[in-house]
């Protein structure tokens, strides 16, 4: 069966929060065009009909994400969802989407259920730090906003995640962030590194080694005691890391230090191999006019596949090189300095409890 994934931007930057360290804002200001407003109906046809056209026995992800998608209105994802099915035959259709939460009303939350999509859901943990970083465009705090949204998600019967950017202030309260996952019961989370902007090395919302080593070293010890009393809770690093030491390669792009090729698509239908990198000089070309077999003859993709990643000194006598290999090239700033590695750091402290509990997962299959 043929596998392929879209991630789609049908708002492309737009944007009803104002972050306080968006990545995409920052990525959106190194091109030449900063936004290029909604997709319109004949580029998402194009779209899908370039998908389907991979055969009926392919196997297809259509994930949304921004910018913020919603942005783009409810009856956007109304007609993607409808074209799809108009001229899908055999084909296997996954939807998925990143939001803010800030526009998911009884409305959204339905349409999501009723199509399955699975929603990955922004929370920065507990309240003020929350309304700090994550305020809309008047400046105002958006927890309750988002809080709200996932109790629409639960009310409905919609799938979905938690996705929590992991800044230099969240990364010294990890007692506190575990807590309040348990407390809201929240069972399936995402925890990404916040990253400097593109042309710098820190600044005061990334994450550093030294905070990223001593953020797992505590936030790990918290849910091995949950799995040793029988609960598990899903935190995407750990559902990667753990069976990698019983010989399972990692689902996560870029965890074994090489990157896989992406179609992420703007809302123009032009195509970039990595969400990180959605910049001119990365540009593989269009939906609307080249087919998938000449993106994935692109020039620039071979040029993004062949980038080196940053060196490491410490790198020369690891014992986790081999489930590394320096790891994401851009998420790799959060992980290591070019003479010390925090995520060696955090996995000399962690290994042996990651060993005997992939022994445990393995027994249970």
């Amino acid at each position: 069966m043929k596998r392929i994934s879209f991630l789609i931007k049908p708002a492309s930057a737009l944007c009803n929060m104002r972050c306080r360290y968006c990545f995409y804002a920052d990525v959106s200001e190194h091109r030449e065009v900063k936004t290029h407003g909604i997709m319109n109906d004949e580029t998402m046809r194009a779209l899908i009909d370039r998908a389907l056209g991979l055969g009926e026995d392919a196997e297809i992800t259509f994930a949304f994400q921004g910018g913020e998608p919603t942005c783009a209105g409810l009856d956007y994802f109304e007609r993607f969802v409808a074209y799809v099915q108009d001229r899908r035959a055999r084909q296997t259709v996954h939807f998925a989407l990143q939001t803010n939460g800030y526009l998911v009303d009884d409305a959204w939350a339905a349409f999501f259920a009723e199509h399955d999509f699975l929603v990955g859901v922004s929370l920065d943990g507990y309240r003020d730090l929350h309304d700090w970083l994550r305020p809309d465009a008047e400046g105002k705090g958006t927890y309750r906003r988002v809080m709200n949204a996932i109790r629409k998600l639960r009310d409905h019967g919609a799938a979905f995640n938690i996705l929590t950017v992991l800044t230099a202030q969240l990364a010294k309260h990890p007692q506190k962030l575990y807590k309040f996952y348990q407390r809201e019961h929240l069972d399936y989370v995402q925890l990404i590194p916040c990253l400097p902007g593109l042309d710098d090395a820190e600044d005061e919302f990334s994450l550093t080694p030294e905070l990223l080593s001593s953020f797992y070293k505590t936030f790990f010890r918290l849910w091995a005691e949950e799995f040793q009393h029988g609960t598990y809770r899903s935190v995407t690093l750990f559902d990667n890391l753990i069976p990698m030491f019983a010989g399972v390669h990692p689902q996560q792009c870029g965890m074994l230090g090489s990157c896989s090729p992406q179609f992420v698509v703007e809302s123009t239908g032009d195509v970039y191999p990595c969400d990180f990198y959605v910049l001119d000089q990365y540009l593989l070309g269009n939906v609307k006019t080249n087919s998938l077999e000449e993106l994935a003859a692109s020039p620039a993709l071979k040029t993004f596949l062949t980038e080196p990643r940053r060196p490491c000194s410490a790198c020369s006598d690891c014992p986790f090189e081999g489930i590394c290999h320096r790891n994401c090239k851009r998420l790799n700033i959060a992980y290591y300095r070019s003479d010390w590695c925090g995520y060696r750091d955090f996995l000399e402290d962690a290994a042996p409890a990651m060993e005997r509990i992939a022994r445990a997962l393995a027994r249970r299959r």
